[in-house]
């Protein structure tokens, strides 16, 4: 129930209709067929759309799902070399891991001994080093070479934003805009959309067109 005596209204097509009694703004929205939305409760007066909504909370949720879509969680990459790497496969190795690091991914370079290799970590130091220099455009090192066990690692942090890997759903425009679906998904955001008042807006609440206010409230 929206219990403030006076509201200011903004209609379905998003035109002002200025400061009004909060009862008459709900007949408004009954002799429209549509729901009396509080969009703006901390304005003074507080701020009231005629809308749909079940359509408007459907509208909500799709955006919050395409946000989360877009998301992008950095991962942990591992490339992994041996002391007696050839330079094939070395190189195959160093671009993988710059693949990584494009997409802003961290990675995980480790060098693995066997045998006596192990009796020579200096050779593994000078891999990473190495590694770690042709990757410099891409990547920067957060942890220098370290000897666990038979192996020794290293990490690099990528210098670049982590890159959102961009698939077409259904009723999107190229750019991720929700475009209107068939039942005519409302455009809140829409040009020409009044601009409201800049205060935090908490969940809108509804007043459903079927309840009217009773008299004197």
């Amino acid at each position: 129930m929206i219990r403030i005596p006076q509201v200011r209204v903004v209609d379905e097509d998003g035109s002002q209709l200025g400061v009004m009694p909060t009862r008459q703004a709900l007949v408004m929205a009954q002799e429209r067929g549509l729901d009396l939305v509080e969009v703006a409760p901390m304005a003074a007066p507080p701020v009231v759309r005629f809308l749909d909504f079940g359509q408007y909370k459907y509208e909500l949720t799709k955006r919050e799902k395409e946000a989360k879509r877009k998301q992008r969680a950095v991962e942990f990459k591992e490339v992994r070399l041996t002391p007696k790497i050839g330079t094939g496969d070395f190189d195959t190795k160093l671009h993988r891991a710059i693949e990584f690091l494009e997409d802003g991914d961290r990675v995980k370079v480790t060098v693995r001994f066997r045998g006596r290799e192990l009796t020579h970590p200096d050779i593994g130091r000078s891999l990473l080093a190495r590694f770690g220099d042709l990757v410099k455009d891409h990547g920067v090192i957060d942890r220098t070479p370290v000897l666990e066990g038979k192996s020794m690692f290293m990490t690099l942090a990528s210098v670049h934003k982590p890159r959102v890997h961009e698939h077409r759903i259904p009723g999107t425009k190229p750019d991720g805009a929700v475009a209107p679906d068939a039942e005519g998904a409302l455009a809140l955001d829409a040009p020409g959309a009044p601009a409201l008042e800049a205060e935090p807006e908490p969940t809108p609440s509804a007043e459903p067109a079927a309840e009217a206010a009773p008299a004197g409230e």
